[in-house]
């Protein structure tokens, strides 16, 4: 079983991360709070579960992405098997709808 997530630490990220107004004041946040490659690790994640979404093999995506199987693999197991966080947003997204 996994650690339990819901802590007074993380309601204060995600409080934090709530309050912020725009894309410029993600990069601001995100550059502080992350590093690079945590950062292109996470949205690597996240680019690789909108293209499983949008139908695209392993190979696409990691030619695209530059993703590992393993990743891809343990990205499309949270897209099947997962709380459905990814689909929840991609479906408040207007670019998921819009681009390829």
């Amino acid at each position: 079983m996994s650690k339990n997530i819901r802590t007074p630490a993380v309601d204060h990220l995600f409080e934090a991360i709530l309050s912020l107004k725009d894309s410029e004041e993600c990069y601001t946040f995100f550059e502080d709070i992350c590093t690079v490659n945590e950062l292109l690790s996470l949205s690597q994640r996240f680019e690789v579960a909108r293209m499983l979404r949008k139908q695209k093999t392993y190979l696409e995506i990691a030619e695209k992405t530059g993703a590992s199987t393993a990743t891809i693999s343990r990205v499309n197991r949270s897209l099947n098997y997962g709380n459905d966080g990814y689909d929840m947003v991609f479906a408040r997204m207007k670019s998921f709808n819009a681009t390829n």
